[in-house]
């Protein structure tokens, strides 16, 4: 029998009934039954998931593989198993609660065979508003791409086509040993071994699903499982990219996003044992993986935190977190020709020394205000603190995502400047994926301390309800939420059903009507797209995603750490913790 063209292997826990959408793209791809093959690891699951993939199997007996083992604890156990009975030329990783354009895989199979790559990545979408890195998509298509000269360590996630002779080659295997960030390995080496690496953005490959009715394990919870996983990604990456500018280009991911996530905002929750514990860990990574190189390459806030725990305690990084986070931007205070950021708490050493990155400190604004303007402009007014500002700096703008706001007001006085930015809502909803986007807020500026660059953050905002608004024939919920571990300020464009309007309706019809004999009617049920052809076949109907949610990182792994974002239903505006 001839081997399949590719085998796609879907861990699965506990993600009902997002996994019925999971298996009808899978089962709806373009490539046809007879060039693919599924293999499905059932990795303890509680909620009816197990018993729809054996029944699958058996009306696919062909195509589908299921394997059912106890639970494991992460996602890498599955994953191993599958990369055992995957028999493909090619393998491909899909999160259970995650979904494939109806043509991904043919498409990423030609791509592969035309160009000879190794490893493909096909153009990643949120879901519901759900964040990826999308920079290494913004180019377009890239047939070579460079690991260490490119955004592709910002996207390490396994959901990618890997040549299976190279996976099989080296050995390459996930670290069962890591409860998160478990296919970063996995997926760095691959890249790090290929002989091509290619890119296709002209598609929409991979839909990352953001699901409301997941249980978030959250920072606190999974502290000491985090801490060991994020040291043995440092200690895995330091073995296997020798000191240099390579390593550094691949530790500038990890040192901005797993490591100065540890410092987030959300450090001040956790109990004074776990923040010692993390502090101590922090410390440790950065006196031993940071270069001079890599740390004047960092987002100014993650450099200011990360110099703030190896210069001091935990106290000094509780100063510089409750700083921004409830007061805003410290004063600059500017000595002998040196400036410096006015964190209460600072200790000597330099790590509040911003000479060197002052055009990326003048970048730091706080949001003041965010209003709707005539119904359709989302007005952005932001501060800064510094009374030089109009001398130092020159025009400022602020971009959300990709989109760059129109500056209606920039007006300076002793005592800082202020800067009111309108988004235009037709751009955000034009400039977002039909499935929802988050639009982060950076400030952007050139002065006479060359171009600078700063995550807007919002101490303090009260964010407001959500406005409906239609683009096309779809409505969606557009509003100004806080990201609540980075503190930055995100616009957000969710996607609303008709279902869910209904359901909303219904809710309100119930608490309007006073108690006694009357009824109120049942709540209609959601409308539903109509199931695919496979669907059918396989009793997989689609069910619609619920609007919001929990944000999370992009992969297969169903039970890793899934981090929080600022969006919940409809007229639930306020963000999760």
């Amino acid at each position: 029998m001839t081997a399949p063209d590719v085998s796609v292997v879907v861990p699965v826990y506990n993600t009902m009934p997002y996994l019925r959408t999971c298996l009808s793209s899978l089962l709806d791809q373009t490539i046809g039954h007879e060039r693919m093959e599924i293999v499905a690891v059932d990795d303890g699951s509680t909620d009816g998931g197990g018993r729809l993939l054996d029944r699958l199997a058996a009306r696919h007996p062909g195509t589908v593989k299921v394997v059912h083992q106890a639970n494991s604890g992460g996602p890498a156990a599955p994953c191993n198993r599958g990369l055992e009975l995957a028999t493909g030329r090619y393998v491909f990783f899909l999160g259970s609660d995650d979904h494939l354009g109806p043509e991904a895989l043919e498409r990423l199979v030609a791509a592969a065979d035309r160009h000879g790559s190794d490893v493909v990545l096909g153009k990643v979408v949120g879901v519901n508003g759900r964040h990826v890195f999308s920079d290494v998509f913004n180019a377009g298509n890239a047939v070579d791409v460079d690991l260490f000269d490119s955004a592709l360590p910002w996207s390490l996630a396994n959901t990618k086509l890997f040549r299976r002779e190279l996976v099989e080659r080296h050995g390459l295997r996930f670290p069962e040993d890591m409860p998160v960030l478990s296919d970063q390995p996995f997926t760095l080496e691959a890249c790090y071994r290929a002989r091509r690496i290619s890119v296709l953005a002209d598609y929409d490959y991979y839909h990352a699903v953001r699901r409301l009715n997941a249980r978030n394990i959250t920072y606190h919870s999974r502290v000491a499982a985090r801490l060991v996983s994020v040291e043995r990604l440092f200690a895995f990456v330091a073995a296997l990219i020798p000191a240099g500018p390579r390593r550094d280009a691949v530790l500038r991911r990890h040192v901005g996003l797993e490591l100065a996530n540890l410092v987030g905002d959300d450090f001040r929750r956790l109990d004074r044992a776990d923040q010692e514990q993390v502090h101590a860990v922090v410390r440790r990574l950065v006196d031993r993986y940071v270069t001079d190189d890599l740390r004047d390459r960092l987002d100014i806030e993650a450099r200011l935190r990360l110099g703030a725990v190896t210069a001091g305690g935990v106290d000094d990084l509780l100063a510089v977190i409750d700083q921004d986070a409830e007061r805003g931007v410290p004063p600059t205070v500017v000595e002998d020709g040196r400036w410096h950021a006015g964190y209460p708490g600072a200790r000597t050493g330099g790590w509040a020394d911003v000479t060197d990155v002052r055009a990326d400190w003048l970048a730091k604004l706080d949001t003041v205000e965010v209003t709707w303007e005539g119904g359709h402009t989302l007005a952005v007014t932001t501060r800064s603190p510094y009374p030089r500002f109009a001398a130092e700096a020159g025009p400022v703008r602020l971009v959300a995502g990709q989109l760059a706001g129109t500056t209606l007001l920039d007006a300076t006085d002793p005592t800082g400047r202020t800067v009111r930015t309108d988004f235009p809502v037709d751009r955000l909803l034009a400039a977002s994926a039909a499935t929802g986007q988050r639009h982060p807020v950076r400030a952007e500026l050139t002065g006479t301390h060359g171009r600078g660059s700063a995550p807007v953050r919002a101490p303090r905002l009260a964010t407001g309800r959500p406005r409906l608004l239609r683009h096309g024939l779809r409505l969606y919920g557009v509003a100004a939420t806080v990201d609540p571990r980075s503190g930055q300020l995100v616009l957000s464009v969710v996607p609303v059903t008709v279902g869910q309007l209904v359901s909303r309706l219904a809710r309100r019809l119930r608490r309007a009507v006073p108690a006694g004999p009357a009824r109120v009617a049942p709540t209609p049920a959601p409308v539903v797209p109509a199931p695919t052809r496979a669907a059918h076949a396989a009793g997989t109907a689609p069910t619609p995603a619920p609007v919001g949610g929990p944000s999370a990182t992009v992969g297969t792994g169903n039970h890793a750490e899934r981090g929080r974002g600022g969006d919940l239903p409809i007229g639930q505006l306020t963000p999760t913790s």
